[in-house]
């Protein structure tokens, strides 16, 4: 028997106008479709198709239901056989028809009980002097009892066991399972959440199914700043957006949907009349995610901060969208001033600044060519076809194979727009410091003067020894994720390396799942903290529920900077050339790929020699 719950998650996940569309041509009319019906004969079209409502409806004949009764009375399919067929289109399973599946639904709604209850207890806390704390941080804020009372801001009071007491008509194992209380071994739980300000996070039917809370005290350095649930049976961060149940109906009214970083831009982007915004709740955007925003809008756009960390999250987006890309679907990058969050921006410039920025937001294709443009500097003929490798190997990633030409083409071009400017009459070409590349950067600042050669260099180090060689193949053959390991285990005992190199970080794309959470997490854990340490990144990864890769050989290669006991120097150098490996080595592959399809042997062996050059450098930090 399937739940009442599971059947709402799968008609939430599919798009009617989408099924029907398939067999009767749908008008767009406002905000429905319309069409003449295909149930009875007619001239002018009564038949209507409401994607946020959800149904179909026929004023001529009386025709109303929802995509299954679709399948069923369209199509002629069974019951069960229309609800497979949906299901495999929205990537669900269909629950085993066992008293199992029952059990797990009357599961999940005492949870819904719990977590409904959990929800009354913090906002009245938020009102009874306990939560005085709490009121002074919104009241700078400037949020209006309005926008309170809809987000439903509450208060989690000091006290490991204050919610046990409140809730103690519930039994313990409820209220962990719930991820409310913490069990840990040999001990007694406790709340989870203890001094915060407390968000609700719903479901699209708009019930609680998590929680987000925001610290208070500025003293406890070492407790991360937001604090979410950990994935529940009603909770998976992944597949989840906050908010998404308010935007829903806004987007399909005003025709865009923004994505911001976190809940409360959320909230600032609604108080200034934003309603259809929604935000990923602590980690990058997923799959799943795009595929949900990409139901209710094409061309969702990404307003992230104007921080280093809010343009790194906006490359990950883009690089998890790239292979779901389909015809008319995209993404918009809307780029908000240094230092500002759109909070910020709306209280300094006024929310029409906000719109402004909105309206002027970039094509995916435009922002993904200035990232890599302006990620390394652009001397030299090898520098400039790195950047080419890079761009061809983020367009490889492209599944849909027309537009897969399409991006191949575009960037192309602008690559040989960029690399060979047009020649002045003569055949001698200008000179420019973008053409020579010796007197500034991108971005026009000043560049350091080049060394001169001289009669002493450093002796290069020794080659390694055949066996030290094999080993190396072994860590960085595939994908590199051998390599990829040691490099987390050594971030996790060397913390200070993460700000240093995290642009070259974010540009590393782990195929374990894992090890890509990992880094998410220190990425986000070192954003702003040149001096972060070890103590305070181990409560960090606790809190998020990661932790460092377990202890392997790494294919019999020690590197300097998988031991904390390590010389810290010596081990940032070593991580550096070692991070710089996983990133450039792929996107030279992919480039000297695409030089031998092209016959480009010039090419290809300046590629070869940047990747040999780039090996060189990793064996010397190695030990075999």
């Amino acid at each position: 028997m399937l739940s009442p719950q599971w059947l709402d998650e799968l008609r939430a996940r599919v798009s009617l106008s989408g099924v029907i569309g398939r067999t009767t041509r749908l008008t767009k009319a406002g905000h429905e479709f319309k069409a003449c019906c295909p149930f009875h004969n007619e001239k002018s079209p009564s038949f209507t198709v409401n994607d946020e409502k959800g149904f179909y409806h026929c004023f001529g004949c009386g025709a109303h239901g929802d995509a299954i009764r679709w399948m069923t009375d369209q199509r002629g399919l069974a019951f069960m056989d229309a609800v497979k067929e949906l299901a495999a289109e929205a990537g669900m399973e269909v629950p085993a028809p066992d008293p199992r599946a029952a059990q797990a639904a009357e599961k999940r709604d005492g949870l819904h009980d719990v977590m409904a209850a959990a929800q009354e207890w913090f906002v009245a806390q938020l009102a009874a002097p306990e939560g005085e704390r709490a009121r002074a941080y919104l009241a700078t804020r400037g949020f209006d009892p309005h926008t309170l009372a809809r987000f439903g801001f509450g208060y989690a009071p000091e006290g490991r066991q204050a919610m046990k007491a409140a809730l103690a008509r519930f039994p313990e194992d409820k209220l962990i399972e719930a991820g409310l209380r913490i069990l840990v071994d040999n001990k007694e739980p406790y709340d989870r959440f203890r001094g915060r300000l407390m968000l609700p996070i719903e479901d699209v039917r708009g019930r609680v199914i998590a929680f987000g809370g925001r610290i208070l005290d500025k003293t406890k350095t070492d407790a991360p700043k937001y604090l979410n649930s950990p994935d529940t049976p009603l909770f998976d961060k992944g597949r989840t957006l906050y908010n998404l149940h308010r935007a829903g109906p806004a987007a399909r009214q005003s025709g865009r949907l923004i994505v911001v970083e976190g809940y409360m831009d959320v909230i600032a982007l609604a108080a200034a009349g934003f309603a259809e915004a929604v935000a990923p709740l602590g980690t990058a955007l997923t799959e799943h995610q795009l595929t949900m925003i990409w139901r209710l809008v094409e061309c969702p756009v990404l307003c992230f901060d104007g921080d280093a960390a809010g343009q790194r999250a906006a490359m990950r987006a883009i690089a998890r969208a790239l292979p779901l890309l389909r015809p008319a679907h995209s993404l918009r990058i809307a780029r908000l001033p240094a230092g500002l969050d759109p909070d910020d921006l709306i209280k300094q410039r006024g929310a029409g600044a906000l719109a402004d920025l909105l309206d002027q937001a970039q094509p995916l294709i435009d922002a993904l060519w200035e990232h890599e443009r302006d990620a390394l500097p652009l001397a030299t003929p090898e520098d400039k076809a790195g950047l080419k490798a890079r761009l061809m190997a983020h367009v490889e990633l492209i599944a849909d194979g027309e537009i897969r030409q399409l991006y191949k083409r575009d960037l192309s071009d602008r690559f040989s727009a960029f690399a060979y400017p047009r020649r002045e009459a003569g055949g001698n070409s200008a000179w420019s410091p973008a053409r020579s590349g010796s007197a500034q950067t991108n971005s026009g600042q000043p560049r350091p003067a080049p060394r001169r050669a001289g009669p002493w260099r450093e002796a290069p180090p020794p080659p390694p020894s055949p066996e030290t060689a094999r080993r190396l193949h072994r860590a960085t053959s595939g994908s590199g994720e051998a390599l990829a390991a040691a490099v987390l285990t050594g971030l996790c005992a060397h913390p200070r390396a993460i700000a240093a190199n995290a642009e070259l970080l974010a540009r590393i794309q782990p195929a374990d799942p894992a090890h890509a959470r990992l880094l998410d997490v220190l990425l986000d854990a070192a954003d702003g903290a040149q001096t972060l340490e070890n103590e305070r990144l181990a409560a960090t990864l606790a809190s998020h529920g990661v932790s460092p890769p377990p202890p392997v050989d790494y294919a019999h290669i020690r590197f300097p900077f998988t031991s904390a006991a390590a010389d810290p120097a010596e081990a940032l150098a070593a991580l550096e050339t070692a991070i710089r490996w996983l990133v450039m080595v792929p996107e030279l592959d992919a480039g000297i790929a695409a030089a031998t399809e092209r016959f480009d042997v010039e090419e290809q062996g300046r590629l070869r020699s940047r990747k040999e050059e780039l090996e060189r450098q990793l064996k010397a930090v190695m030990r075999g």
